[in-house]
């Protein structure tokens, strides 16, 4: 590893240090500081323009906000958010807007969230809490470069996107992040690149061509084994690249970005028969000590087939993070809240009461409600979580699911965007009955796949093949879900027709241990594992 790589960890280890300390310090100090943090929060929105309008008071206890002020969600702020970025005004909050960073909504193709000031802050605490948690437990990660996802966007909205929201690592301050750059594998301005694919080949270049990479961060597994089948695909035009230093036909496509050249790498890739396997991941990153990836719910079976390919690493699990805010963060092998962040409270999910942070019981099923730096007020998520225990009087979490819909690979179907889905859709006198997210739809790849009932006379591969392009069009209009379709984390919206398939869609479910009488017809089902037997047939007909 370069001078400079060295010279980073040891100055960003001396920086985030402080961050862990601080957070351990307080432990057990929780009710003061949240209510500091709500306090912090009033009096910035007592001084904006929509916190004047709402009659927002600094002075309010959280007894008070709680009363005067609603649960919120994304529907609240929307047009006030658009004036907003229109006028370039700082209408929610008393704290410049630095950037607004785009995520997807259940009822809006785009959100797009204000990262002011105040909110970066409070992400700063947590990453630092992180980073030097991760210094303490992994060292060997400190000898090697990093890799940090890139928070890609779709190639066809490149346009409307400043290039420094791509950016993962500007959640951090300017200094950290200046250092956090010095240990990078790949540089920032491979989100630059014009389309999804080079940005995916640019970052494969850099990874391959790494020997002293240490550590890999990935929100997806699914993302992280795409990113490792692909390069067995590209093995030859990647290895043509790192052997010349030059990107070939892809150079215009680079916005200016230098091709890395590793005649090492090049020589491993033509030796490799591009079949996934931790051997040749192995020889490839020798020094690799900590991998990370989300490991919960839907994405626990992912994350244990990226773990395999890479028995030598360290593995880490992500914490419940949102575009919108963090929740939790991997601190001592727990999950604590973040609660030098943001303000929180949670609704119970069994009988709806909203609690503070300081009132949860272990065993408790919540749903988050945060109060955040972007102007943010009792923003409720739509994510279930447990209270697992607490480090002090902090309580740590582990994630059940979402609320309100499906997220296999990070695409964030709601119950409602399957609902609008099938309403638009052109059925022929054809029955909806539920859009499946499977794990296992074509290809052994998580995708998409809706059930119809049609009578046995209509010509169901043309129903089917209609239906299929149909749907791929409509899901492709939400953001996750097109980007996740770009780096090839689902495979293609499918349709399945048969004559009685509600039944067969009943006799599979109460399969699955749901109890008679709660089986109904839902716009969006979750089916982990294999496809029955009496779909896959049919599915594989329609996939080729």
């Amino acid at each position: 590893m370069g001078a400079s790589h060295t010279l980073g960890h040891h100055l960003l280890k001396l920086l985030v240090a402080p961050g862990r300390r601080r957070f351990e310090r307080h432990l057990g100090e929780l009710e003061s500081i949240q209510r500091a943090r709500l306090s912090r929060w009033l009096s910035a929105a007592a001084n904006s323009p929509e916190g004047q309008r709402r009659g927002i008071r600094a002075d309010w206890s959280w007894e008070e906000f709680a009363r005067q002020h609603p649960v919120t969600t994304y529907s609240d702020y929307a047009e006030l958010l658009l004036q907003q970025r229109e006028r370039k005004q700082n209408l929610l909050i008393d704290s410049p807007v630095m950037r607004y960073q785009p995520t997807s909504g259940s009822t809006s193709a785009v959100k797009w969230i204000p990262y002011t000031k105040m909110f970066l802050d409070e992400l700063d605490q947590v990453i630092t809490a992180w980073v030097g948690d991760l210094y303490r437990q992994f060292p060997g990660q400190a000898h090697g470069t990093h890799y940090w996802s890139l928070s890609w966007i779709p190639t066809d909205m490149r346009g409307q996107a400043a290039g420094d929201i791509n950016d993962d690592m500007k959640m951090l301050s300017w200094g950290k992040r200046l250092l956090a750059y010095l240990t990078q594998a790949a540089p920032q301005e491979i989100a630059l690149a014009e389309t999804s694919e080079d940005s995916l080949f640019a970052t494969l270049a850099y990874l391959v061509s790494d020997e002293a990479l240490g550590f890999i961060s990935v929100w997806s597994p699914t993302f992280g084994l795409g990113l490792l089948e692909q390069m067995g695909r590209w093995r030859e035009e990647l290895a043509e690249a790192l052997s010349r230093g030059q990107w070939g036909h892809r150079t215009s496509h680079m916005a200016g970005l230098p091709c890395p050249q590793s005649p090492r790498a090049a020589q491993l890739l033509r030796e490799w028969n591009g079949a996934t396997s931790a051997e040749f991941f192995a020889k490839l990153w020798p020094q690799l000590a900590v991998l990370s990836a989300w490991d919960t719910a839907a994405a626990a079976p992912w994350a244990q087939k990226l773990k395999s390919l890479m028995p030598h690493a360290n593995f880490q699990g992500k914490g419940l993070w949102a575009t919108e805010g963090v929740v939790t963060f991997p601190f001592q092998g727990r999950y604590p809240l973040s609660y030098l962040s943001h303000f929180y409270e949670f609704q119970d999910a069994q009988d709806d009461r909203v609690l503070a942070p300081w009132q949860l019981r272990e065993g408790q099923d919540v749903i988050p409600i945060m109060t955040t730096g972007s102007g943010f007020a009792r923003y409720k998520m739509s994510d279930v979580i447990r209270v697992d225990g607490h480090l002090g009087q902090v309580p740590c979490f582990t994630f059940l699911g979402r609320n309100d819909g499906v997220d296999l690979v990070g695409e964030k179907i709601s119950a409602t965007t399957a609902q609008q889905v099938q309403d638009g859709l052109l059925l022929d006198n054809a029955l909806p009955v539920t859009l499946l997210a499977l794990d296992h739809s074509t290809h052994q790849s998580p995708g998409y796949v809706l059930l119809v009932e049609c009578a046995p006379e209509v010509n169901r591969d043309a129903l089917q093949q209609s239906l299929s392009i149909q749907l791929e069009k409509s899901l492709l209009s939400n953001f996750h879900y097109k980007l996740a379709r770009e780096l090839g984390q689902l495979q293609p919206a499918a349709c399945i027709a048969l004559p009685h398939m509600r039944e067969i869609y009943l006799d599979q479910c109460r399969l699955r241990g749901m109890i008679e009488g709660n089986i109904k017809i839902e716009p969006l089902r979750h089916w982990r594992g294999e496809v029955p037997p009496v779909l896959r047939d049919v599915l594989d007909t329609v996939a080729t």
